[in-house]
């Protein structure tokens, strides 16, 4: 499926621009985070069982009880990703949020470096500073629009995204000989078990509420995430590193567009020099050939 390398770019694009409408759909569901992400993880629940055992890939002999759990471990990781990032979106704005949550990149370098010891290149801590100088910048705290502080939970809660997000990608470096398609609804029903005691499911769930639910579990979740995963194989690195940043391109067009909130020139700077540093990271640039393509293919994206 999808072998043709520029469809392949072009389900990429169309999974990160749909993740890049992600905060729209939390935001307009009203829900406390803990229970938007709990819908969300049953309504991708029933799309992804259809979807594995309409394409036969619960098949026993294709699954393997120790990848399985590999899985569900990592579920924990990105399930609390998605509540701190939904909770962020209460106190910042989605723009400034989605962001701040694309610092992962180098939270995966760093865990990297301290839980596996894995080594840190000297470029890589230039690139790693200079996102960082970035990531201050693009919090508003600085400028204008969040100077009396009234938005640091919603930047502690972007960093707690990422990072949790960083720990479930780490993770599931162990899971490439598994279906992405089974580790999700593996990931979605752990997520399901886990958030139900929080989601306050005694209150009624608004009848307006249903459609960005449904929305968030079958198309951010299920539909995404199809595409996402088998555009992967299909694309070299640069081309996925490149793609990625139409997630938050379209969050800040959605912020701007449907909420009227620009993002100011500082966090525009910020942005710039996240993806700057994304790219030098995920890319290898050094000045050496033979290290970007080492850095390259060494690559495993999530």
């Amino acid at each position: 499926m999808f072998k043709n390398p520029k469809v392949a770019a072009a389900n990429l694009a169309v999974a990160n621009a749909i993740f890049g409408t992600i905060g729209l759909f939390a935001v307009e569901a009203d829900l406390p985070p803990f229970a938007t992400v709990f819908w969300r993880c049953v309504f991708a629940t029933v799309f992804l069982l259809t979807w594995c055992i309409g394409f036969g890939h619960l098949a026993p002999a294709n699954l393997s009880p120790r990848l399985l759990i590999y899985a569900a471990i990592g579920g924990i990781g990105n399930i609390g990703s998605s509540v701190a990032l939904f909770g962020a979106y209460k106190f910042s704005s989605i723009a400034t949020a989605t962001i701040i949550y694309h610092v992962q990149p180098f939270f995966v370098v760093l865990i990297g470096a301290v839980a596996l010891r894995e080594t840190i290149k000297a470029s890589e801590v230039l690139w790693i500073v200079l996102a960082f100088v970035g990531l201050i910048l693009s919090t508003g705290l600085i400028g204008t629009t969040g100077g009396d502080g009234s938005w640091m939970p919603g930047v502690g809660l972007s960093l707690v995204a990422a990072f949790l997000y960083a720990v479930g990608t780490i993770i599931g470096k162990e899971l490439g000989a598994q279906r992405p398609e089974v580790t999700t609804l593996v990931q979605t029903i752990v997520g399901a078990l886990l958030l139900s005691p929080f989601a306050d499911l005694a209150t009624p769930v608004p009848v307006q509420s249903w459609k960005w639910l449904i929305s968030l579990g079958i198309l951010h979740t299920g539909i995404a995430y199809v595409l996402l995963f088998s555009a992967y194989p299909r694309l070299r690195t640069p081309v996925i590193g490149v793609f990625a940043f139409i997630f938050p391109l379209v969050a800040i067009l959605v912020d701007l567009l449907v909420y009227e909130k620009p993002i100011d020139l500082l966090q525009a700077a910020g942005l710039l020099l996240i993806m700057l540093g994304t790219l030098g990271v995920q890319l290898g640039w050094a000045g050496n050939f033979r290290r970007v393509r080492a850095v390259q293919g060494s690559s495993n994206p999530s």
